[in-house]
């Protein structure tokens, strides 16, 4: 669940930083409408999934703007440049890091322009394959598909999606939707797209289906979406999932599908357990029931005599909730979160800094002093939050704190989407259940099992990724050398940079009101 400074509930901690989703994508095509506002709306719907960047690209028919720059939605637009954004559809995106640094240039939605137009695309997921597609770009050459540019050579955006905008831009002698079906079956890893060019809008997702990926119908027009909840903000209706291997395209003569690649379903079974929001659905399951049985089984794998049940805010609370109705333990609010503590440019003090998780959470002493607590939280990644919580806990008067988890040990990295830690600094990694525990300072923990954990989802175990928890991943990986954050970085590449880019094309024509940049 989102926070209200748009951060992931678990950036409790200074320095400490939890599962991280890789970002948010909203496309709509609504001609009449107002598509830039819609998209904002969608975005801060989606905020949740990607807080280091945003950006929208409009089109009016004959021209794409973009403007996309550092920071939380509503601090990268206002009201008149949400006004100066026209047109009948638009791409937007929330991003959060996982292939290429936290920089402008690797903001979304990228843009390239073409011999015959321009595209914009916006991207949630992670490619593994991006040695070989930056060797399918060199191939290209300087002159296929891109207008020929200064400064064409080094690339400065460094991030799969660079890769893959420039592959789409590749092909002069073909339509988009033509290059798409080209393209998208060379892509591995985990991808859920919108993308468009001036009269087009489209959506795709990977075979295996990692990221979810929604379509909805407006009164006068279309939106695909990360997420369920982002259609019900700009009041659309869900009409079903993108299915896994499917592009779809909307323009003015409807709405058509293609099928690129056959459907092996996979989906992230970590999308449930945290990263979307509750009020979402995927394939037909409601997030927040999903949650909250993960918490009725979890009582019931790892009971423990206690006096009252409470979540870490937010993302523990439906899990805590499932905990309270199996166990019969009271449930309660042990905890009085601060929404209003969110990134700040000013870097604190040590004294500050020692103050550390409580500055986001206090603890309610006359509900918690002498009591046994059930403190009920979604996921471990390093557990300084954690050991900083139960720390609290027993300064503010509990008797016992006992700490359940609603997924298992997290042990594995992931290379589809969700920026963990690395495996060596994974505090389930070499540590058993105990050592965990006392490391943490806790009376007992315990952890949900997988096979628990996916029942409560109703999907069968064979059709999501586990890879974290098993580490069995769904798609065959690369060499551990060629997989990385900052792997692109380092590669030369005969592509030019999305700025230059959108600043080649923009400029002279309403750049200001389309582009900024820090």
């Amino acid at each position: 669940m989102p926070r209200g400074d748009g951060r992931l509930n678990h950036d409790l901690f200074p320095g400490e930083k939890g599962p991280q989703d890789a970002c948010g994508v909203f496309g709509v095509w609504a001609p009449g409408e107002e598509v830039a506002k819609l998209t904002y709306f969608g975005l801060y719907a989606l905020q949740h999934r990607g807080t280091e960047s945003a950006g929208i690209a409009v089109s009016n028919g004959s021209q794409i703007l973009v403007f996309k720059d550092m920071g939380l939605v509503s601090q990268v637009f206002d009201e008149a440049t949400l006004g100066s954004l026209r047109g009948h559809m638009a791409v937007g995106h929330a991003r959060y890091s996982t292939t290429g640094s936290s920089v402008w240039e690797n903001a979304q939605p990228t843009f390239r322009a073409t011999a015959t137009g321009s595209i914009a695309l916006g991207h949630n997921g992670n490619l593994t394959n991006t040695g070989e597609l930056a060797r399918l770009v060199a191939e290209q050459g300087p002159d296929r598909g891109e207008l020929n540019y200064p400064y064409q050579g080094r690339i400065e955006a460094s991030s799969d999606t660079d890769l893959l905008a420039s592959l789409l831009a590749g092909h002069p002698d073909l339509s988009l939707e033509e290059t798409a079906m080209q393209v998208l079956p060379k892509l591995e890893g985990a991808f859920s797209l919108v993308f468009m060019d001036e009269g087009t809008l489209y959506a795709a997702r990977d075979p295996q289906g990692i990221r979810p990926l929604v379509l909805g119908r407006l009164e006068r027009g279309w939106v695909a979406a990360s997420e369920t909840s982002a259609l019900d903000i700009v009041g659309a209706s869900f009409i079903r999932e993108i299915e896994p291997g499917e592009l779809v395209a909307i323009d003015e003569h409807g709405l058509r599908t293609q099928r690129f690649a056959k459907a092996e379903p996979k989906g992230c079974v970590f999308e449930y357990v945290y990263l979307a929001r509750p009020d979402t659905s995927i394939a037909g399951r409601s997030v927040h029931a999903s949650r909250v049985e993960m918490g009725r089984r979890l009582a019931v794998e790892a009971p423990v005599e206690a006096d009252l049940v409470m979540p870490t805010p937010e993302s523990g609370t439906p899990a805590a909730i499932g905990y309270a109705e199996a166990s019969g333990i009271p449930f309660g609010q042990g905890l009085v979160k601060n929404s209003y503590v969110g990134r700040t440019f000013i870097q604190p003090s040590q004294t500050i800094r020692q103050l550390g998780i409580r500055l986001k959470l206090n603890p309610l002493r006359e509900v918690i002093a002498g009591k046994r607590l059930v403190v009920v939280d979604d996921s471990i990644v390093r557990g300084n939050t954690q050991r900083a919580l139960v720390r609290m806990l027993r300064e503010a008067g509990a008797a016992e704190v006992h700490v359940r988890i609603s997924s298992p040990p997290v042990k594995w990295p992931c290379f589809f989407g969700i920026d963990f830690a690395t495996r060596a600094e994974l505090i389930a990694n070499g540590l058993s259940v105990d050592e965990i525990a006392k490391s943490l300072g806790a009376d007992s923990l315990a952890y949900i099992s997988i096979d628990a954990m996916v029942e409560a989802t109703t999907i069968p175990k064979d059709n999501l990724c586990r890879a974290c928890f098993d580490g069995v991943y769904p798609i065959a990986l690369p060499d551990p050398e060629r997989l990385g954050k900052h792997l692109l970085e380092g590669i030369e590449q005969s592509v030019r940079s999305d700025a230059d880019g959108v600043q080649s094309l923009l400029g002279g024509a309403g750049a200001e009101d389309a582009l900024r940049r820090p």
